[in-house]
């Protein structure tokens, strides 16, 4: 993947929390990365707007507003984003993450855990130790401890047939080659790149296409784009199509995720 860094932000902390269980929110201006960097605690990250991604060694992680991502404790990661974003990050002490994943996977956000999440932005920064605060963090990781699991919304793979063709149509979104045509610019068969994609992705490339776009749009919306324009880019031939996929996609119109994002 290409990336243009431009704003290097350092960890918040090096070597010990604040508290057991610690949020905070970060404003980050387009094209801002964090360094490679382990802790010995877990994260949640969870974007309020726009998409933040963590990129691991062999893994490449989106967290678009439906979905967080967890990194237990002593985890190498770097998280970056393409576009503004503004994110949380919930920090827990390794003692208690034992009832949470033991590896790195986008979680579900249900609604319950969205309202915590927006509570807590507005009083960040916020770390426990008795009373209130504390309460509402420890229900935080309780709901954290019950999400589902979603893998990573838009897995990458090392695959050398896949790699190069998932980079392409990341670079171009709005790409409307085919099955069959994306095949033959790799010289493979369409069940060979059908079966790659179910081993390497866990999904059709059919699925991982909408993903993509997505992705792709939700920034855009953020910042005002009209959806015409960003329908066009993507290779849909009527806003109604694009909208109708978003929909089924994220439970949201394009409009109505845009004011979500707004209020967030």
């Amino acid at each position: 993947m290409n990336e243009s860094a431009q704003h290097h932000r350092n960890p918040p902390f090096s070597k010990a929390l604040p508290s057991p269980i610690y949020f905070r929110v970060a404003d980050m201006p387009a094209h801002a990365t964090y360094p490679q960097h382990s802790h010995p605690w877990g994260e949640f990250v969870y974007a309020f707007s726009g998409v933040m991604e963590i990129k691991l060694r062999d893994r490449h992680l989106l967290a678009p507003p439906q979905y967080g991502v967890w990194l237990p404790p002593a985890l190498e990661h770097r998280g970056l984003n393409r576009q503004a974003a503004v994110h949380g990050s919930l920090y827990i002490a390794e003692h208690l993450c034992a009832a949470l994943p033991k590896t790195c996977c986008a979680l579900v956000v249900s609604p319950l855990l969205r309202a915590l999440l927006d509570h807590l932005r507005q009083h960040a920064p916020l770390q426990s130790g008795t009373g209130a605060a504390h309460r509402l963090l420890q229900v935080s990781v309780d709901q954290l401890a019950t999400a589902a699991c979603a893998g990573s919304y838009l897995p990458m793979s090392q695959d050398p047939l896949l790699s190069p063709l998932l980079q392409e149509l990341e670079a171009n979104p709005g790409d409307t080659r085919s099955l069959a045509a994306l095949a033959g610019s790799r010289h493979t068969t369409e069940r060979t790149l059908m079966r790659r994609c179910q081993r390497e992705l866990g999904m059709s490339l059919a699925e991982w296409r909408k993903r993509l776009r997505v992705v792709s749009a939700m920034p855009r919306l953020h910042a005002g784009d009209t959806v015409e324009n960003i329908a066009h880019d993507l290779g849909y031939n009527s806003s109604s199509a694009f909208i109708a996929m978003f929909r089924r996609m994220t439970g949201a119109t394009p409009d109505e995720y845009r004011k979500g994002s707004t209020l967030a």
